[in-house]
């Protein structure tokens, strides 16, 4: 069966955007630092490099190696919808929770309107096997507190910084979830990426 992995970057008050949806505050460190953690990141999961920029990164051609789904609420579809990119992901399936957004905004971008939970156990029973077939969440934190009962793994990028304010990872119900780490990798711009399993 199909696994939903959330995938994401966190402060360390635990958030994954500022109040206005900023995300460029993360500290990528110097030049040899970023290209040395970009370059691992983009190694292991292509599929996470928008579209637009595959190319310049030398991903143009690259298959996914795990997910073939993304599945994004409107918070973090809206950056590349700003930019005029109404399909950032095209490498992938692309699902996005909205109540607001137009259902024709893309022919490639299908928009889901209510009940999450019953589009991610649909997606997970669809058949398929080997590489290519899980759903990344690609967030934000009310779509993944919504989700939390679908979520099997977790990929968390921790940076050393606090932001103060925005946009929790998580934002739902008191719902205390346990989840095992099953690695962890850091770097020496002082990011931590942390997989985790749903106990």
């Amino acid at each position: 069966m199909r696994k939903l992995v959330y995938y994401v970057a966190v402060s360390l008050d635990g958030r994954i955007a500022g109040p206005g949806g900023e995300f460029d505050f993360y500290p990528a460190g110097d030049e040899q630092q970023a290209a040395a953690y970009s370059a691992w990141c983009n190694a292991r999961y292509p599929e996470f490099v928008p579209t637009a920029m595959r190319e310049a990164l030398g991903l143009a051609d690259t298959p996914n190696r795990r997910f073939d789904t993304v599945l994004m609420g409107l918070g973090s579809y809206r950056p590349a919808l700003d930019a005029g990119i109404t399909s950032p992901y095209a490498h992938l399936r692309q699902y996005v929770v909205s109540s607001t957004l137009a259902p024709d905004t893309d022919p490639a971008v299908t928009v889901v309107r209510a009940d999450p939970q019953a589009l991610v156990r649909d997606v997970k029973e669809e058949g398929g096997e080997g590489p290519g077939r899980d759903i990344w969440l690609c967030g934000g934190g009310r779509l993944a507190g919504a989700l939390l009962p679908e979520i099997d793994e977790l990929i968390i990028k921790s940076y050393p910084v606090v932001a103060g304010a925005g946009i929790s990872v998580f934002d739902g119900e008191f719902d205390p979830t346990v989840f095992d780490v099953t690695d962890r990798t850091s770097f020496d711009n002082g990011v931590t990426v942390t997989h985790f399993a749903r106990r």
